[in-house]
C-alpha cells in the first residue's frame, strides 16, 4: 500500500513501525457545537483508512482526542475557549456543552457509518500526562515562562515548518476573530503550552500546575493522549488540511522534543469541502449538517458516496447539486444490487480474488476511493454468478461503510410487499440508465402478461431484443441491459 505523506510530500511504500500493530492516531472534534459535514469528510476519509487497513489484514489500534477544553476561536493561542463560548451560547455548563456535543457528533457518525475509535480519550481526562510533558520541555530548555503562561520556543528547533506543500490559503489560520499580538513571546510561532493567565477570567475549566492554576493549551492535547496510548511512536496521524499547521506542526515540535526521536512516521491530510462561495465553516453560510441533509430527504449515506467519489487529496465542491446526483448514483446502485439473487449458486473463488485485487489496486494506491467505487460496477458486470458477486460486494463494502447488502435486501422486501398489493412493478436498467422508451414496452408487456395474452408479452419481449435490449424477469419487476 503506498500512502501519500504530507511531511515528505510523496507517495511511499506503507510499512508499520511493529509488524503487529498500526498504530494511528486522528485528531478529533472540539465539542462546543454540531460537526458540519465538511468536518465530516476528514473523518469518512480517515474511516476508509483504517477499514482498508483491517481489510488487508493489519491490526488496527486508533486513538482519537475530544477537546473539551483549551482550543481557542483563533488557532494561534488567542481569543476565546471555544468551550465556553458554546455554554454562553446556550446558557450551559460547560460540561454540559461537552456531553451534548459529543453525543451528537457520535450520532452523525453513526449515520455516515463511520466507526467509532478504539480509544475516544476527552483532553479533560488527561491533564497529569501534559503537565509531565511540558515540566520535561521546560526542564530541557524547550519552553519558558513569561507573563503567567508556558510556552514552547521554536527557536530551539533545527527545522519548525514540516508541512509545506500546500497553498498560502490553506495554511492562512489564526487571523480570525479579532487575533491580536501577544507580547509574551520571544518568537511570533511559539505556542502556549499552559495558560495561567487569560483576558477570559472567567474560564471556566481550570486545574492546579506547577506553574499556577490555569489550563492547557490545544496543541499539547494530542501529543499527551497519543503516547497516553500509543506510547511513544506513531505509524499514521491524519486530520482536516486546516490541522496542518499550526496544531500539527506544533505537535511535532513539542513531541519530538519531548522525546528526543521522530514521532511520527506518516501524516495523512484530507482537503476542504468547499462551498461554491468558498471554505464551508460554522460561521459563514448555511450550517450544513448531517441532520439538515436528514430534513431535506437526503440518505446520509449519499453524502458518503459523494466524498468518496473525489481523492481525499483534492478539494471538494458541495452543491446541492451534486448531492442529488450522488443520492440518484447511490439509490441506482442499490436497485441493482436488490436484483441480484441470493443462492444463485456457490461463490466463485477465482472471481472473487480476480474483482478483489481491482478492488485493491485502487486503495493500494493512496486510498483511490474513486476507482474503489468504480469496482463495484466492475462486480456487477462480471461474468458469475449473483451469489458470487453478493459476497465480494459485502466483502468491498467493509471498507466503503455504505450498506450495499442491507438497502438491498430492504429494497427487495420493499419490491415484495408492494408486489403483494400490486402498487408497483420495478424496472431495473444494468447500466443504471433511463430510457422512457424501453421502459414503455417492459410495461406493456408486464400488462399483457397479466392479462394472459402470452403472444403479445413474447412479441414485446423478441421487438426488444431486435433493438438491442435484453430483458430478464426478476421477482416483482424486471432488469433490462443493451447487448
Amino acid at each position: 500500500m503506498y500512502l501519500y505523506n504530507s511531511a515528505s510530500r510523496k507517495k511511499e511504500l506503507f510499512v508499520p513501525n511493529h509488524p503487529d500493530i498500526v498504530k494511528m492516531y486522528t485528531c478529533g472534534p472540539t465539542v462546543y457545537h454540531y460537526a458540519h459535514i465538511g468536518n465530516l469528510r476528514s473523518y469518512i476519509m480517515e474511516d476508509i483508512l483504517e477499514k482498508y487497513l483491517r481489510f488487508i489484514g493489519y491490526n488496527v489500534k486508533r486513538v482519537m482526542n475530544i477537546t473539551d477544553v483549551g482550543h481557542l476561536t483563533s488557532d494561534a493561542d488567542e481569543g476565546e475557549d471555544k468551550m465556553l463560548k458554546g455554554a454562553r451560547r446556550e446558557h450551559k455548563s460547560v460540561l454540559e456543552i461537552a456531553k451534548f456535543y459529543t453525543d451528537a457528533f457520535f450520532s452523525d457518525c453513526a449515520k455516515l457509518n463511520i466507526k467509532t475509535p478504539d480509544v475516544v480519550e476527552p483532553a479533560t481526562n488527561c491533564i497529569d500526562v501534559y503537565i509531565k510533558i511540558i515540566t520535561k520541555l521546560m526542564d530541557t530548555g524547550y519552553a519558558y515562562f513569561a507573563g503567567g503562561n508556558v510556552y514552547f520556543d521554536t527557536s530551539k528547533l533545527a527545522r519548525y515548518y514540516v508541512f509545506n506543500d500546500f497553498n498560502a490559503e490553506d495554511l492562512d489560520v489564526g487571523v480570525r476573530e479579532g487575533v491580536e499580538e501577544d507580547t509574551n513571546k520571544r518568537n511570533k510561532n511559539d505556542f502556549v503550552l499552559w495558560f495561567t493567565k487569560s483576558k477570559f477570567e472567567d474560564q471556566a475549566l481550570k486545574w492546579d500546575s506547577p506553574w499556577g492554576v490555569g489550563y492547557p493549551g490545544w496543541h499539547i492535547e494530542c501529543s499527551g493522549i497519543s503516547m497516553k496510548h500509543l506510547g511513544e511512536d506513531l505509524d499514521i496521524h491524519c486530520g482536516g488540511i486546516d490541522n496542518a499547521f499550526p496544531h500539527h506542526t506544533n505537535e511535532i515540535a513539542q513531541s519530538e522534543s519531548y522525546l528526543g526521536h521522530k514521532w511520527c512516521n506518516w501524516w495523512m491530510h484530507v482537503l476542504h469541502l468547499n462551498t461554491t462561495s468558498g471554505k464551508m465553516s460554522k460561521s459563514s453560510g448555511e450550517f450544513l449538517t448531517v441532520s439538515l441533509l436528514e430534513q431535506k430527504g437526503y440518505d446520509p449515506l449519499s453524502y458518503r458516496l459523494f466524498c468518496l467519489q473525489s481523492h481525499y487529496r483534492k478539494s471538494l465542491v458541495f452543491s446541492w447539486e451534486n448531492l442529488d446526483n450522488a443520492q440518484t448514483t447511490y439509490q441506482k446502485l442499490i436497485a441493482r444490487i436488490a436484483a441480484l439473487k441470493p443462492g444463485d449458486g456457490a461463490v466463485d473463488e477465482a472471481a472473487v480474488e480476480a474483482l478483489k485485487a481491482k478492488f485493491c489496486a485502487a486503495l493500494d494506491n493512496d486510498l483511490n476511493t474513486s476507482l474503489a467505487v468504480t469496482a463495484l460496477y466492475d462486480v456487477l458486470k462480471y461474468p458469475t454468478n449473483d451469489e458470487t458477486r453478493l459476497f465480494v460486494l459485502g466483502e468491498f463494502d467493509k471498507v466503503l461503510g455504505l450498506s450495499l447488502l442491507e438497502k438491498a435486501a430492504a429494497k427487495r422486501e420493499e419490491l415484495k410487499k408492494q408486489a403483494v398489493t400490486g402498487t408497483e412493478f420495478a424496472i431495473i436498467s444494468e447500466s443504471g440508465e433511463s430510457d422512457a422508451a424501453v421502459e414503455e414496452q417492459i410495461l406493456a408487456r408486464q400488462a399483457a402478461k397479466k392479462a394472459k395474452n402470452f403472444a403479445e408479452a413474447d412479441r414485446i419481449r423478441d421487438e426488444l431484443k431486435a433493438a438491442g435490449i435484453e430483458l430478464t424477469d426478476i421477482p416483482h419487476g424486471a432488469k433490462w441491459k443493451r447487448i
